[in-house]
């Protein structure tokens, strides 16, 4: 079995991550906690419509036009085509259309791991794969983060 494809955005504002924290059901890939907006492209889909997609169905946003493409990070289960974009609104204005919850989680708590998500009352784990992009990324764009 070849892994899934999918395509999925780091969003950053003012050095924070926008992240999704994962519905809690079992059958899903990271379930209860953060990761990334983005998911599985459909047939015959570029990764770079799939994440326009993806995202607008997930919290009603359209990606800026000029959104780069940071990397592929791939597995036995997945196929990770990685963008990133600036949010250019305020979170406030997102309309969270999948998942428990979402943040724009820091500098120190993607460090740490773990994020407060006040729909679920507690601390939450970063999906691994999500924390190493991350830490990968702020490696590598140091100026988005400060």
């Amino acid at each position: 079995m070849s892994a899934n494809p999918v395509a999925i955005c780091i969003l950053y504002q003012e050095g924070k991550f926008l992240m999704q924290l994962r519905d809690d059901i079992p059958t899903i890939l990271y379930p209860g906690l953060w990761g990334f907006f983005g998911g599985h492209m459909e047939a015959c889909e570029t990764p770079e419509v799939a994440v326009v997609r993806e995202i607008a169905e997930e919290i009603a946003y359209a990606l800026p036009a000029d959104f780069c493409k940071f990397g592929v990070y791939a597995d036995e289960k997945v196929h990770r085509n990685i963008f990133y974009a600036p949010l250019t609104v305020s979170i406030n204005q997102l309309n969270l259309l999948e998942g428990w919850d979402l943040g724009l989680l820091s500098v120190a708590e993607i460090q740490a791991g773990e994020a407060y998500s006040a729909k679920a009352g507690s601390k939450k784990s970063i999906g691994p794969v999500h924390r190493q992009v991350l830490l990968d990324f702020m490696t590598q764009h140091p100026e988005l983060v400060s």
